[in-house]
């Protein structure tokens, strides 16, 4: 799986770390979109691109507040031990991975 670099995404317990995005998913979703904004008012698609250069200037991705609970939901899980074994890891990646 190809990734980019972490994006450090702070979440309410005051915690950061880094987030790692699948790229062939991201690009694919990001041109679909891209065909969609392709059919708006050229005001419209000057709106996304200055907010967007804007975002990227600022160099770090700032969750949302729904983000936010969904890292902090997981942290919890994480917290009271409702995770896989490494045994349970294994079972899935053999009965999905292709042979």
């Amino acid at each position: 799986m190809q990734r980019r670099g972490p994006v450090t995404v702070p979440h309410a317990r005051g915690a950061s770390g880094p987030v790692y995005y699948n790229c062939s998913m991201t690009a694919k979703v990001l041109k679909e979109v891209m065909q969609r904004v392709e059919t708006w008012p050229e005001e419209a698609q000057e709106q996304l691109a200055l907010e967007t250069d804007a975002e990227l200037a600022r160099g770090v991705y700032q969750a949302t507040q729904e983000e936010l609970r969904a890292i902090d939901e997981a942290l919890g899980e994480i917290d009271r031990g409702e995770v896989a074994s490494e045994e349970e890891v294994a079972a899935v990646f053999a009965k999905f991975r292709p042979t």
